[in-house]
């Protein structure tokens, strides 16, 4: 497995000889200054290259694409779409041509990942991220007065919903919105009340179904040229996996997995397995999907979470919460051992610790919300350990 670490480019607090020293070598990173659904230029893409690998004492290297990111016209079936279509297989073609082959993205409309709050204190100390289902139908139902948005929640949650709204002070409801928001780190989108009222109506009518069928068609336009560059398309799940603000989310579950898998049966359509995300779907055993997709697994973003009754969860550390990371980490390494056999050339998996606590220095220090240093690096040890332990396990010493 490769030791990876997502980085922001120019947008990020942290720097290149600091994640050189967590012992991570692939850098997970984008051209988050290229607007969405423009190309994504040569030129461009080989000189972050030369930055991530400038010093080579440091062992970096750009090996995940992290996200070329699929414009808001393709999910929602309008506009030019031929343009699109052709500028992601550019970018594509663009990338394969420096030599980068894995490209992580996702198909979430509107929003990226969601929280409610962002520094949620953690049990010892430090702080975490957190979504909760009473402060998201606080937000639904009274700040943004969504129709219909109270059947989404149950009679509980909207009850404590209510008592949160009417002694919030506008403070904290700018906190609630501004936590909402701050999950769309590549894009840099943010939206006041009145904001995303507007962009919410741009998918009134596209249900469920309607965005399966965009998204196919996004596949079907995209996967054929990916198989003919030589790149691994894998699709991060949706981040909480239910509906969000009325918008559905197509790879919440197992059975999501599969029909995105079959509708482009091709190596070059694949999965970021995210077992935070799966994980957060009571319904979701993170362990037995990994190893029901396992050779369709091309990437693997590690951290857990804790559920509770109501629909809420706290990021945890990465070996604390609900998924068992070792039975996860398992079924990664025995795919590796099977892929070894078989002769294929991507033997080993990608993977980065996810969303880390902000522990001690990290206080402060303005990184991107889920993405400090020493929290991601107390993470990525704990993983390192477990990868080591478990291929200690598999070789033979007689």
């Amino acid at each position: 497995m490769i030791e990876s670490w997502r980085w922001y480019g120019p947008f990020d607090a942290i720097t290149l000889p600091e994640i050189a020293q967590t012992g991570a070598t692939g850098i997970v990173t984008a051209l988050y200054e290229v607007p969405y659904g423009e190309v994504w230029p040569e030129e461009m893409i080989r000189a972050r290259q030369d930055e991530i690998s400038a010093d080579r004492d440091f062992g970096l290297y750009w090996n995940v694409v992290e996200s070329l990111p699929v414009h808001e016209d393709i999910k929602r079936g309008d506009g030019d779409l031929e343009r699109l279509f052709a500028n992601y297989r550019q970018s594509l073609r663009n990338l394969a041509a420096c030599g980068i082959s894995t490209v992580c993205y996702n198909f979430m409309p509107l929003l990226d990942w969601t929280r409610t709050q962002l520094d949620a204190p953690a049990p010892r100390g430090g702080t975490a991220l957190r979504f909760s289902q009473p402060h998201m139908a606080a937000f639904e139902i009274f700040m943004l007065e969504r129709e219909g948005a109270e059947a989404d929640y149950s009679e509980e949650v909207r009850a404590t919903a209510r008592e949160w709204y009417e002694a919030s002070s506008e403070g904290l409801r700018q906190n609630l919105l501004n936590s909402i928001m701050a999950g769309l780190p590549g894009a840099f989108d943010r939206y006041d009340v009145e904001g995303l009222r507007e962009k919410l109506k741009q998918y009134v009518g596209i249900g469920r179904d309607e965005l399966r069928a965009n998204y196919a068609r996004f596949l079907a336009e995209v996967v054929p040229a990916a198989e003919e560059f030589g790149i691994r398309l894998c699709v991060h799940p949706d981040d909480p996996p239910r509906n969000i603000l009325g918008l559905p989310r197509i790879v919440s579950t197992g059975d999501d997995i599969e029909w995105i898998l079959a509708s482009q049966d091709s190596p070059s359509n694949g999965l970021t397995l995210c077992s935070g995300s799966l994980g957060a779907n009571p319904a979701n055993d993170v362990p037995a999907i990994a190893r029901r997709f396992a050779p369709r697994i091309h990437f693997a973003h590690l951290r857990n979470v804790a559920k509770e009754p109501d629909g809420s969860f706290q990021e945890a550390a990465h070996l604390g919460g609900d998924t068992d990371m070792v039975a996860l980490i398992a079924a990664l390494v025995a795919e590796e051992r099977r892929r070894r056999q078989e002769g294929r050339a991507d033997v080993s998996i990608p993977y980065r610790p996810d969303h880390g606590h902000e522990l001690l220095d990290d206080v402060g220090r303005g990184t991107h919300p889920g993405y400090p240093l020493i929290g991601r690096m107390r993470g990525l040890a704990e993983l390192r350990g477990i990868v080591k332990a478990l291929q200690h396990e598999s070789v033979s010493y007689d």
